[in-house]
């Protein structure tokens, strides 16, 4: 049995923002994205999560990218990374993490043997006080290593290719068995996983929920980056990771729903989820 994410589920849910507060009240998330190919995975993964309420973001990418993300953004600090073939290295000391309560890992970092050295060594290195938002090639990562290891406190947000190469499942098989699949992820890496799709399956191993926003206007290049900074916005805020999962799932196709209203489903970008995703939060969280 399943419940639905919708706006009654939702309502009212997000996280509170007292006056009495600063940047670090809200959190602060090391964003590990990008690379030469994939500059506006890390663009939108990080401004999402600024938009979704939280305090402060790092992102920590190639450094030959760090000028073009910082021309658009402003609001973003950064570590700069070295790099290998415009992808991140394998020999980079993030330094201090403490200061960080949220690590959003994967978005268009791509896959090569630096870059899996680099991301498997932390996710198996991490401390248990950050929470994870694991993403695209960071599942990818995973899977290539062939290993199980514990995901508490992660969220990841595979769509079914990406679940199928992690679990070694044929994807028509998972895309025939959405809630067993997403339910086995969570069991196996004792994780919180979104499994993408019309009608995204969010599951902790035993409660199964299936959103009820969001249409063809997200299927876009850049839309899974967007999901994963708001939820990574949300889990900065202390939201569980749990209800980061629900609610910013929700929001995101809701962003999706409200963006499409205005500029059809054909014509909504991924930088347009972001832009709307005011006014879907305004659904959620102002009395009717």
């Amino acid at each position: 049995m399943h419940k639905n994410i919708d706006k009654k589920l939702v309502f009212g849910k997000m996280p509170l923002r007292p006056e009495e507060s600063n940047k670090a009240t809200f959190g602060r998330i090391l964003n590990i994205a990008g690379s030469l190919n994939y500059i506006g995975a890390a663009y939108l993964s990080s401004i999402a999560a600024l938009k979704a309420g939280a305090g402060y973001l790092t992102l920590a990418c190639p450094d030959e990218i760090v000028n073009a993300i910082a021309s658009l953004a402003p609001e973003i600090t950064y570590k700069r990374l070295k790099s290998k073939n415009g992808a991140i290295s394998s020999d980079n000391d993030l330094g201090d993490l403490s200061k960080y309560n949220v690590l959003e890992i994967g978005c268009g970092i791509t896959n090569t043997e630096e870059t899996r050295d680099f991301v498997f060594n932390l996710l198996t290195k991490r401390s248990s006080m950050h929470n994870v938002v694991l993403d695209a090639d960071g599942i990818n990562i995973l899977a290539s290593k062939k290993e199980v290891i514990s995901l508490k406190n992660t969220v990841i947000t595979p769509h079914p290719k990406e679940l199928s190469r992690l679990l070694g499942v044929d994807t028509d098989e998972i895309m025939a068995n959405r809630e067993k699949y997403a339910r086995i992820t969570s069991q196996t890496y004792e994780c919180i996983t979104v499994l993408k799709g019309h009608n995204s399956i969010v599951t902790n191993g035993s409660k199964v929920f299936v959103n009820c926003s969001g249409s063809s206007a997200l299927a876009k290049a850049g839309s899974g980056d967007v999901l994963t900074g708001i939820i990574a916005g949300l889990l900065a805020q202390k939201l569980s990771p749990f209800d980061s999962a629900i609610i910013g799932t929700y929001l995101h196709g809701l962003s999706g729903d409200i963006a499409s209203v205005d500029l059809t489903k054909y014509c909504v970008m991924a930088t347009d989820i972001i832009d709307y995703l005011p006014f879907a939060i305004k659904q959620i969280i102002l009395e009717e």
